[in-house]
Formats: structure tokens, C-alpha cells, sequence
């Protein structure tokens, strides 16, 4: 019956690798130099491991008392072909003083079956289907890790091969490092953005799918900033260079991906702990298992049959490779990182998505993460004249100022200045502005400015900066400046409640008024505003010293004056896009596009990845224990063990692989 399976199997793994040939041939050879030699070794070892099966028994018959060996010959053969890697492997490992791992088991099991069948004159099927399944499994293993190691460096594709320079009304292709801070860039159709910079000249559509997980194309236009590893669409673009390529967007893209691996979660170090000793120990048990009982029974019973106890401590060393819990781990959260990097959320190693997962305290900066940071008109009251006319007015009496209050009049007014109309521009400190528009007199600023002109103004009960209006001296109404809430935010604070999270805060350095309307609005219960820089620092220390310690804190923040707090909390969440330099290197996770939702997808990644690290590691030592009991007390045989072993690692890594697929969280 065993015999039947095994051909079954075998006839079913040359089926599967000419399939798998095929379909890695038509996709331009998908596989690596090392998996594809792997594969062609399985493939041919189990050609002649079923033939030997089916028909090798008459044809060594026939050979009388030489058959023997040339069976033996064969089969050695067939051992040297599909083993002869992991020999080399455990030998290399005895040489380096790392006696101990999954390759010395599996060669010391198997020699020790094969070395069995040779005194037994029995069956060698049994040490060569052990070594090919155990590599059936590590080529699987390989292939998943390869894949997730893929979808990871899929985002190397980000990284540019060239710049165009303009060099006598010729487009030079130059190296991205030999641009400087300052040069003028040209960017075609097609093409990657190879640095950070500004437009100066050109309308265009941007791909930003690799670095943020979103599909929809942005526009770009004159004076605004473009960020490197884009993919321009339609319009050439020339672009004034802001940033070296090395402190360039992408290439700190890549050095965070790359770095990712570097930094391990509590649960990888628990695996690798785990290995270093558990290795040994079923070494030392396996040879006990060996020796003591068969000494045992033969102290109390004057014979022993030491064959039997010596198959069974191979057969224990089989059952005990680690190789499920060893590869599976690090692959979850390998698979979790890079599920992450296509949502357009790069977090910088994995114990940072272990403790992202176990978050119960989100703080919140308020102005470029809540809110958009950019001052917008919002509203125009009390106006006693046309709304357009009365931001004309405002806008051409402030034209010669780069306050951002003034810059979104401006921008709210839509239309481009003529300069000519107007004149005696003064700006009064503390208050406002006067000129003199169309022959009129112009004076936009707060109460202070319409005391000094005895103008009364209309008081206002909207929040947000008040800019009054007066012409030759006639309250003309206010306009109301505000910074709006970002498109997702209300939704990112009711789905983190629903998530798990118990409490979200906002520090801000806004007045009071303002940042209260503004935590009403998204539906926060807790905001602390007025704080300076250092003030934030100190209110999340407190907030340290008082949660419970298996519960952890994450802030998150996009300007250069969180950097403090983001390196000071247990998990730091910078707003990529349009964050600081300081904030993003301060941080232990960016978002790339600054949507708080993302912060949401990045909570729900990180428990699905630790779910499935602790499912593999109850699922791998459960297996694995029940198993080598099984074994020792004899009712398990080394058939038994290597399909649980390599059952149970293909398993593990299947369930890792899941933590790619983050697209329904």
C-alpha cells in the first residue's frame, strides 16, 4: 500500500514540475538559477526513483548475485541527485561549528536509512523519498519566500536609470546622482521623475500607484511640487531639482524597503531561540532514544533489538526538523510588509508591525494630518457689496504679501493680478493691510485695523482666522479662512473606535477655539491645544506613564516639530507625501499619499500578520510534538514523519503567504 502512494506521488511531483517547467518557461523564466536546478533535480530523481519502483525488481533480479549492488549503485545515485546540496549544506555547518539544523537531521536520517537498508539488504525507497520530499518541500518554501521577496522589490521598480538634462537644445541622459540641487530636469511621457523638485514648465498627469497603493492618476501643473518615482503620463515636464537624488523621495523609499528585514519582532527572536535549542535537544533525544532503551530491555530481559529503536530515532530526527516554524515566521511578516508596501504604507521592520498590532492609544498632530495644513477661504459674511468684487478688493490689497492668509485670497479669487491697480500698498503690523484699489481705499485685517479706522466690524461666530473688510472706510463684510479636514478623517477616527483603538487624542498648537471645533467635528473627545513643540513632548510622556504597559501608543504627525515626539513614542506614524524630511526619518512607519485611513488598513495588516505567525506557531509545535511522541513509543514510521513535516511546513507557508493579500482589510 505505502509502495502504491509513494508511485502515486512520485508520478504526481513529474506531472507537477513539467507543468511548472511550461508555465515558468512562458513567463520569461520567472524562476532563479537556484530553484530552476532544484527543480530539474526533482524532476529527474523522481523519473528514476519510479522506474526503479516499477521495474527495477525483475531487471536486478536477472543480474544473480550482482544485482545487489547495482540496485545499491542506483539508488545511491538517484540519493546523489536530489541530495546531494543539503550534504554539502550540513557538512559546511559541521565545519563552521553550526552542527545543528534542518540539514543535519535530514542527511544523518537518511544515511542512517540507507545505511539500515544496506545491512538489511532491504528497501532504499524509504532514505530516498524522505530527501525527495523533504527538497518537494524546501523548492515550495523557496518559491513563497521568492514570491514575497518579489512583490517587495516590485517597488525597486520606482528607482530611475536616468535624468534627462537639456544641453544645447539636446536631451542629455545623465546618471540621477550628477544632478544638482537647482538643475533643470526634463521628464517625457513614460518616464519615471528621477528626483524630487518643482514644475516649472509643463501640464501633466503623474502615476503614484508604486508609491502610494492608489490607482487614480494626479494631475500636475507650473509651481508644483513633484516627488521622484512617478510615472509621468501625458505632458512633458521640466522640472527645477530640490533634492540630490540620495535625499530624494524614492531613495528613501528604498532604503526603508531594503532596511525592513533588518529589524526583528519578538516573535522571530523567539523562533530563532527556539531553533537554537530546540535543534540540539531533539539530537541528544533521538540519540537517547537509541541507546537507552535498547540497553534497557537489555538489562531487564537479556536481549534487545536494537534495529527497531535505531529506525525509530532516525525516523524522530526526520519528525523533528523545524523547518515549518524556521521559514514561516520571518516569512509572515516578510509578506506583511510587503502587503503593506503596495497599500502604499512602508513600515520600517517588523517588530514595528508586531507592535502596531497590539496599538490602544492613537495621538493625532492636528494641522497637515487631520487637516489639510493649507488655509483656504471658507466662507464670506456679512458682505455688502458682490462676493467677487469684495475678494478682488482683498486680494489686489494684498498682493505684495506671502502670509499664507493672504496667499489663499488670492488663490480664492481665481484671476491673475494687474498691478496697475493698485498702489500705497502698507502693511500694518499686527493688524492688517491698506492700499489703494481702483482709487479706493482698501483695508483688509482683523479688529484691531477697523478700531484704528473707527470701522465697526460684524463680529463672526465661525472658526477660523477673520479677515475684515473695509472700503474708504465702510465695513464691505469679512472673509473666513480656515484649514478643512482632509477627505478621510472623520471616517479614519470612527473605524480606529471600531477597531480596537480605546482612545484617540489630538495635541495641536492651534487655539483653543479652533481645535476643539475641530476634534467635534471628527467625532474625538480629547484634544489639547496651545502647546509648543516641547509642550507635546511632555503631554505624551504623560500619556506614556499612564497606559497600561501591554498596550501601546502610536502618534502620528508630518511636520518637522513632531520629529521629537514620533522618535519618542512606542510607534510613530509620519505622513509621507507632503511630511518633513525629519518626520518621516523620525518615524517608524510613513504613509505614503497622508490619508489617516491608511492608518486604519495598517492596524488591520498588522493583526492579520500576527495571527498568522501565532497560528503557525501553535499549529507548527502542536504537529511537531504530537508527531514525535507518535514516533518514540513506535506508532509512527518515517513515512508518517516526513509528510507531517513537510505537510506541515508547506501549510505554514501557504497561511504566511495570506499576509500578501491586504486588499479586503
Amino acid at each position: 500500500m505505502e509502495e502504491l502512494i509513494v508511485n502515486g506521488l512520485l508520478a504526481f511531483i513529474i506531472l507537477a514540475a513539467l507543468v511548472l517547467e511550461f508555465l515558468t518557461k512562458k513567463k520569461h523564466n520567472s524562476l532563479t538559477k537556484k530553484q530552476q536546478n532544484v527543480l530539474d533535480r526533482i524532476f529527474l530523481a523522481s523519473i528514476i526513483l519510479l522506474i526503479l519502483q516499477l521495474f527495477g525488481t525483475g531487471i536486478f533480479d536477472a543480474l544473480g548475485p550482482y544485482g545487489r549492488y547495482v540496485r545499491l549503485a542506483f539508488y545511491l545515485l538517484d540519493y546523489y541527485i536530489i541530495g546531494h546540496d543539503i550534504v554539502k549544506k550540513a557538512y559546511r555547518g559541521i565545519r563552521n561549528g553550526q552542527v545543528f539544523d534542518e540539514n543535519f537531521l535530514m542527511v544523518i536520517a537518511t544515511l542512517g536509512a540507507l545505511a539500515l537498508a544496506i545491512i538489511e539488504n532491504g528497501d532504499y525507497l524509504e532514505a530516498i523519498a524522505v530527501m525527495l520530499f523533504y527538497q518537494v518541500g524546501e523548492w515550495f518554501q523557496s518559491y513563497a519566500v521568492g514570491k514575497s521577496r518579489r512583490n517587495i522589490t516590485e517597488l525597486m521598480d520606482i528607482r530611475p536609470d536616468y535624468a534627462n538634462i537639456e544641453i544645447g537644445g539636446q536631451l542629455k541622459k545623465v546618471d540621477p546622482y550628477d544632478v544638482k540641487v537647482g538643475d533643470v530636469i526634463v521628464v517625457n511621457p513614460g518616464e519615471k521623475v528621477p528626483l524630487d523638485g518643482i514644475v516649472i514648465a509643463g501640464v501633466s498627469t503623474l502615476d503614484t500607484a508604486a508609491l502610494t497603493g492608489e490607482s487614480i492618476p494626479k494631475d500636475i501643473k507650473v509651481n508644483e511640487d513633484i516627488i521622484s518615482g512617478c510615472i509621468n503620463m501625458t505632458g512633458v515636464l521640466k522640472i527645477k531639482t530640490t533634492k540630490e537624488f540620495g535625499e530624494s523621495t524614492v531613495s528613501k523609499i528604498l532604503e526603508m524597503v531594503e532596511n525592513a528585514t533588518s529589524r526583528k519582532s519578538r516573535s522571530e527572536d523567539f523562533i530563532s531561540k527556539f531553533a537554537r535549542y530546540y535543534t540540539p535537544a531533539v539530537c541528544f533525544a533521538a540519540l537517547a532514544l537509541a541507546v537507552l532503551p535498547p540497553l534497557f530491555f537489555l538489562v531487564l530481559k537479556g536481549q534487545s533489538d536494537f534495529m527497531t529503536w535505531f529506525y525509530r530515532a532516525l525516523t524522530f530526527l526526520v519528525a523533528s526538523c523545524p523547518c515549518a516554524l524556521v521559514i514561516s515566521i520571518p516569512l509572515s511578516f516578510f509578506a506583511g510588509i510587503g502587503g503593506a508596501s503596495k497599500e502604499g504604507i512602508l513600515i520600517k521592520g517588523s517588530n514595528y508591525l508586531e507592535t502596531l498590532s497590539k496599538t490602544k492609544t492613537v495621538v493625532f498632530d492636528k494641522t497637515g494630518t487631520l487637516t489639510k495644513g493649507v488655509f483656504e477661504v471658507v466662507a464670506i459674511h456679512h458682505n455688502k457689496i458682490d462676493e467677487q468684487k469684495l475678494l478682488a478688493y482683498a486680494a489686489y490689497s494684498e498682493c505684495a504679501s506671502s502670509h499664507p492668509i493672504a496667499k489663499s485670497i488670492q488663490k480664492a479669487y481665481g484671476q491673475a493680478i494687474d498691478h496697475t491697480r493698485v498702489k500705497d500698498i502698507k502693511e500694518l503690523s499686527g493688524k492688517g493691510v491698506m492700499a489703494i484699489v481702483d482709487e479706493h481705499e482698501v483695508a483688509c485685517g482683523n479688529d484691531k485695523l477697523m478700531t484704528a479706522l473707527d470701522v465697526m466690524p460684524i463680529s463672526c461666530k465661525s472658526v477660523g482666522t477673520i479677515v475684515h473688510v473695509a472700503i474708504d472706510r465702510v465695513y464691505a463684510g469679512h472673509i473666513v479662512i480656515a484649514d478643512k479636514e482632509k477627505p478621510h478623517a472623520r471616517e479614519a477616527i470612527k473605524a480606529l473606535y471600531e477597531n480596537g483603538v480605546k482612545r484617540v487624542i489630538v495635541l495641536t498648537g492651534d487655539i483653543k477655539k479652533v481645535a476643539e471645533k475641530v476634534a467635534e467635528e471628527l467625532g474625538i473627545k480629547e484634544v489639547y491645544s496651545e502647546l509648543l513643540p516641547n509642550d507635546k513632548v511632555e503631554k505624551v510622556e504623560s500619556l506614556l506613564d499612564k497606559k497600561d504597559a501591554k498596550e501601546k501608543l502610536a502618534f502620528v504627525g508630518d511636520g518637522i516639530n513632531d520629529a521629537p515626539v514620533l522618535g519618542r513614542v512606542d510607534i510613530g506614524i509620519a505622513m509621507g507625501a507632503m511630511g518633513s524630511d525629519a518626520a518621516i526619518e523620525a518615524a517608524d512607519i510613513v504613509l505614503m499619499d497622508d490619508d489617516p485611513l491608511k492608518i486604519v488598513k495598517a492596524i488591520k495588516i498588522s493583526r492579520k500578520c500576527l495571527r498568522i505567525v501565532y497560528e503557525n506557531i501553535v499549529f507548527a509545535i502542536g504537529i511537531k510534538l504530537l508527531c514525535l511522541l507518535l514516533v518514540a513509543i513506535g506508532m509512527a514510521n518515517m513515512w508518517l514523519a516526513v509528510f507531517a513535516d513537510v505537510g506541515v511546513m508547506v501549510l505554514a507557508v501557504l497561511n504566511a503567504i495570506r499576509c500578501l493579500f491586504t486588499d479586503k482589510l
